[in-house]
C-alpha cells in the first residue's frame, strides 16, 4: 500500500506538500498540485482516514447500542442509523445489551476505550451506568426509544402513554371491558407508560384492569405467548388484549392459535409498536405505528450537533407521536 512518502517521492515535494493537497489545508501551486494528484493516481494512493480523524481528535466511530438485536424493530434502526451515519460521514458500530444492565455497563467501557465519537443508546434502565462521576467526559450520548430519570441527555422518543391510549381507547369504543395486558418490564420507561396510557384510558370509562388481567411480557415473545395462554386459561379472561409491542403481539398470536381460540372472534387484540413483516400476517394486526426511520435521523442528527457543538446546547427532548392503523384483529364485543 502507498504512503505519503512514496507519493512525496515520485512527485518530488515533501511530505507537508503532499498533505496540504490531500487535505487542502494550505495553498499549493497549481502545478505542484497537478504533480502531486498525478503521483497520487499513479500509486493508487488513498489517505488514511483514521490518521486524519485522530489529527483532529475524533475516531469517526459512532456507537449504537440497542436492547435487543433478535427484536427485527432493532434490526430496522440499524438500518436507519447505517445510512444516516455514511452521510455524516462516519461509520457505526453496534452493540447489543440483551436488556441486561451488566452487558450494558461493559458496552459502555468499551465505547469509550475505542474512542467513538459519540452513542446512540438505547437504555435498560439503570441511569447510573452513564450517569456516575468517573463517567463523566466520556462521549456525547443520546438516548433513543427510552428515557431515564436524568435530566441532562438529549432523548428522542415516542409518546409511549399516548400509544396505549390511543389503542385501548379503540378496544373500549368496540364495547370492550375485560381489557388484559402484556406489559414490558416495569422499570423501563416504555413498559410503565404504556401500561399507564392503558389504565388511564379505562379510567376514563370507569373501569381498571381486573386481578391476573396485567402481565409482563418482558417485551419477549416467547414469555408473552406463556403469559398470554395463562391469562386466557382464566375462568373469566379478557375478551380483548392490549399487548406493549409487535414481538410480543407475535407471541400473543401464536398462544391464541395453539388454544383454539380464532382472533378477533373469539379474543381481540392489539398493540404498540410493529415489526418488519407483520404487515402479511393474518388478520392483519390493529397497532399503533412510531416513525422509526424519522425518530433514528432525528437521533443522530442530535448526537452530531452535540459533537460538534458539545457542551455549549442544552438537552433537548423529541417525543414523536403514534399513529393508530386500524387492522383486522379487534371485533365488537360478542355479548355472551
Amino acid at each position: 500500500m502507498a504512503t505519503i512518502k512514496d507519493v512525496a517521492q515520485l512527485a518530488k515535494v515533501s511530505t507537508a506538500t503532499v498533505s496540504a493537497v490531500v487535505n487542502d489545508s494550505s495553498y499549493v501551486s497549481p502545478a505542484l498540485r497537478a504533480r502531486v494528484l498525478s503521483a497520487i493516481d499513479a500509486l493508487g494512493y488513498t489517505p488514511s482516514q483514521t490518521a486524519r480523524n485522530l489529527k483532529h481528535g475524533r475516531s469517526g466511530l459512532i456507537a449504537l447500542v440497542v436492547a435487543d438485536l433478535a427484536n427485527p424493530f432493532y434490526a430496522r434502526l440499524v438500518w436507519a442509523a447505517e445510512a444516516a451515519v455514511a452521510a455524516w460521514g462516519y461509520a457505526l458500530v453496534v452493540f447489543n445489551s440483551d436488556e441486561k444492565p451488566d452487558i450494558e455497563k461493559r458496552i459502555l467501557n468499551r465505547v469509550r476505550m475505542l474512542s467513538c465519537d459519540g452513542v446512540v443508546l438505547v437504555p435498560v434502565g439503570v441511569p447510573a451506568h452513564y450517569t456516575q462521576p468517573e463517567n463523566k467526559g466520556g462521549p456525547p450520548l443520546v438516548l433513543f426509544g427510552r428515557s431515564v430519570d436524568d435530566d441532562r441527555f438529549d432523548t428522542v422518543t415516542i409518546d409511549n402513554v399516548e400509544a396505549a391510549r390511543q389503542v385501548t381507547r379503540y378496544l373500549l369504543d368496540l364495547g370492550h371491558k375485560r381489557i388484559g395486558s402484556i406489559t414490558g418490564p416495569l422499570q423501563l420507561t416504555t413498559g410503565r407508560d404504556r401500561l399507564a396510557g392503558m389504565t388511564q384510558a379505562m379510567a376514563e370509562r370507569g373501569l381498571s384492569p381486573r386481578p391476573g388481567h396485567v402481565r409482563s411480557g418482558e417485551f419477549r415473545e416467547e414469555v408473552a405467548y406463556s403469559v398470554a395462554r395463562e391469562m386466557l386459561a382464566q375462568p373469566e379472561p379478557p375478551t380483548a388484549l392490549y399487548v406493549a409491542n409487535g414481538v410480543m403481539a407475535l407471541g400473543a398470536m401464536r398462544a391464541l392459535a395453539d388454544m383454539g381460540l380464532k382472533c378477533p372472534e373469539d379474543v381481540s387484540l392489539a398493540s404498540t409498536d410493529t415489526i418488519p413483516g407483520i404487515g402479511g400476517l393474518r388478520p392483519r394486526l390493529t397497532r399503533t405505528e412510531h416513525p422509526a426511520t424519522d425518530m433514528t435521523n432525528e437521533a443522530l442528527r442530535l448526537l452530531v450537533d452535540r459533537i460538534n457543538r458539545g457542551g455549549e446546547i442544552a438537552p433537548r427532548n423529541i417525543v414523536f407521536q403514534p399513529a393508530l392503523v386500524v387492522g383486522e384483529s379487534c371485533a365488537p364485543l360478542r355479548e355472551g
